[in-house]
């Protein structure tokens, strides 16, 4: 079922199930910039503060609920992303206003504009097509507003010539876009004595000015926007042979028990944290922690009856005069979470009206939210328990080297040695390697024809499959840049025990593992399926074929698009009689196009790409392990196949000349 395309001043409601939209404005010229940005509004129409205009300048709303998620290019043009958590928006918030301006060129030179909006599963809700806009410079595409306690969209389409600042202006926001001057502020020594500031200006002359004449710097929101550069890590260029290795900035020279693992993970990321504030907050964010200034602490020790309780480090972070505040518990390598640990961090975190008790190990959810030991929810009355795997760790980093706006090169070094250490295999932090102890059996069983749905350990493998699965989501949206979903059935999204039954009964009756990837802005969803019965791995894509031209035609269409693919990928035509329809290997296609589609009669509505690879035998490893196949398989199908591949998009409509209308 195609999503609603939006016209000005429609809108529509948005399912109950709804927790998160990512939100992309998107425009064709990827010459021009176009900036996103959001407002929170109250019933009055205007946000509460300056904190509820979230931009470029200001990527976070305060409770990090709407975080501004930058651009990224596509193959029809540019796009800008937005992330709006509805079911954590505090009550006051009336509705979330979603904007685009431009610094540079009326969007008027943009011609169509356009914003989708996805759901957490990453269906698209629906969309709002746009070319109206004239001298404009800002331009609010639409607003996601309560009615009812129920959520909607509405498309809007009203435009601001007075560009991002006035439009902020006309919801509330103080904005500061005056000229900084040359004052006491531009200092490089600073020196405080007798009420009198003495301080060396930027010309290098000694000024010394009364505390009592200092001017309070000007309050407001700066919406002018940053010149941005992308800074790469220090290259080194003098090793004087191939061995020589760069110093490392955490050692893992001498790492041996459990303990000393924990130990240096947690150091290394606490400082890590430090120094690079914007992974600070990628973290925090999984904490639930507002968006702030950031602090963290190695095992602070807190007084439970008459013993202590030692989390191994405590994260502390500032905004708007109050503190936030979460205990940290870490397990490296095969460390396990403890249900009487965590349950003790509560009870402190409780007495000290601390926020959160954040889980770290090794230990990857199937689903955002899920958390690997049950606690008694009694102990969850006043305090949030959370969960972070060292894989979602690594995938942040390296999703801020590659997409983030980093300007600061030791940053960028500091944040990439401390990907270096936890992908040393003594650090302690993998990302997914093992099946799990039953793979074996239930694999066996499936081979055998005698798994049954009522299996347990089925489930477990299930429950594992589904955690592999998000693990593939979160790799390729560190690589790719954009929120790779793992694609399931509503029902299925907030059930885990209904989603692992599921996964069991599939398996029983095809012998097939399978999951769905949603891959923003690719020709199709990508389906990893792995086959029991025949040991081997699937990847494929459905892409629609044109709407117009012959069934040759059509198929000429997608074969230009595969030039580079595999010669042992498999193409099937669907055409609209179920009984016509053809697959051949690529080889065969390209050799004969017509082997496609000869002797069929029906029009031609699709086709499905196939790449089946070998599959890994061992549960865990890298070599030669099941995990390694189903990864090395997926990457090379969406490198050499679907990445490709483009959606076909129909002519524009012909107009009739003037001979034509004479005649």
């Amino acid at each position: 079922m195609s999503s609603p395309i939006l016209v000005k001043g429609q809108n529509i409601s948005l399912p109950d199930d709804v927790t998160e939209l990512d939100v992309i404005v998107s425009w064709v010229d990827p010459e021009r910039d176009l900036d996103a940005s959001t407002l929170l509004v109250n019933s009055s129409g205007h946000v509460r503060s300056d904190a509820d205009f979230v931009f470029y300048n200001q990527p976070e709303s305060e409770d990090a609920t709407v975080r501004y998620r930058g651009s990224s290019s596509t193959d029809e043009g540019k796009q800008e992303r937005v992330s709006i958590h509805l079911d954590s928006l505090a009550a006051e918030v009336d509705k979330v206003v979603i904007a685009g301006s431009s610094d540079d060129v009326p969007l008027g030179d943009f011609g169509k504009l356009s914003m989708q909006v996805r759901d957490q599963t990453g269906s698209v809700l629906g969309e709002f097509l746009t070319a109206d806009a004239s001298s404009e410079r800002a331009l609010v595409f639409g607003e996601v507003y309560r009615r009812n306690g129920a959520w909607k969209l509405r498309a809007v389409g009203q435009g601001w010539e007075s560009g991002l600042g006035g439009l902020a202006q006309d919801f509330g926001v103080d904005v500061d876009d005056s000229e900084p001057e040359a004052s006491v502020n531009d200092v490089v020594v600073v020196e405080v004595a007798d009420s009198h500031v003495q301080a060396v200006d930027t010309t290098g002359e000694i000024v010394d000015v009364s505390v009592v004449d200092v001017e309070p710097p000007k309050r407001g929101v700066r919406t002018k926007k940053p010149i941005a550069k992308k800074i790469a890590p220090p290259q080194f260029t003098l090793a004087g042979g191939e061995g020589w290795q760069t110093a490392r900035l955490f050692s893992v020279s001498g790492v041996g028990s459990g303990e000393e693992q924990e130990k240096r993970a947690t150091s290394a990321l606490i400082a890590t944290m430090q120094a690079v504030r914007p992974f600070a907050r990628a973290i925090c964010a999984h904490a639930g922690a507002p968006s702030g200034p950031f602090e963290g602490y190695l095992e602070v020790q807190f007084v439970k009856g008459e013993g202590k309780v030692i989390p191994d480090g405590v994260f502390r972070v500032s905004r708007a005069g109050q503190v936030w505040t979460a205990l940290l518990e870490v397990k490296t390598g095969t460390g396990k979470l403890q249900k009487e640990q965590l349950e003790n961090y509560l009870d402190v975190a409780k007495r000290h009206r601390y926020e959160t008790v954040l889980s770290l190990s090794n230990d990857i959810p199937a689903s955002a939210g899920e958390l690997p030991v049950q606690v008694n929810k009694t102990k969850l009355n006043k305090v949030s328990l959370r969960h972070i795997s060292w894989s979602e760790v690594i995938h942040e980093a390296r999703m801020l080297l590659s997409h983030g706006d980093l300007a600061d090169s030791l940053q960028v070094w500091i944040l990439s040695e401390f990907v270096r250490y936890l992908t040393h295999p003594k650090s302690g932090a993998t990302e997914f390697v093992d099946m799990g102890r039953h793979w074996v059996a239930v694999r066996d069983s499936v081979t055998a024809g005698t798994l049954r749905s009522s299996d347990v350990k089925a489930m477990s493998v299930a429950n594992t499959w589904a955690s592999l699965s998000r693990h593939l989501a979160l790799r390729m949206t560190a690589d790719l840049g954009v929120p790779v979903k793992h694609h399931l059935p509503r029902k299925f999204s907030a059930d885990p025990q209904a989603r692992n039954e599921y996964i069991v009964e599939q398996l029983v009756a095809s012998g097939c593992l399978s999951a769905t990837l949603r891959i923003p802005d690719a020709a199709g969803d990508v389906t990893v399926e792995a086959d029991m019965r025949t040991n081997k791995i699937q990847c494929s894509t459905a892409i629609d074929a044109p709407t117009d031209g012959t069934a040759l035609r059509r198929a000429s269409w997608l074969l230009k698009q595969l030039k580079n693919a595999p010669a042992d990928i498999l193409v099937e035509a669907v055409f609209a009689d179920p009984g016509e329809v053809s697959c051949e290997n690529l080889a065969t296609v390209r050799a004969d196009t017509k082997s496609l589609t000869a002797g069929r009669t029906s029009e031609l509505q699709y086709f499905t790409l196939t790449s089946p690879t070998k599959m890994g035998s061992k549960r865990s490893g890298s070599a030669a392990s099941f995990i390694g196949s189903v990864t090395d398989g997926l990457d090379a199908f969406y490198r050499d196949v679907v990445q490709p591949l483009k959606r076909w998009v129909p002519s524009a409509p012909e107009a009739v000349s003037a001979e034509t209308m004479a005649d």
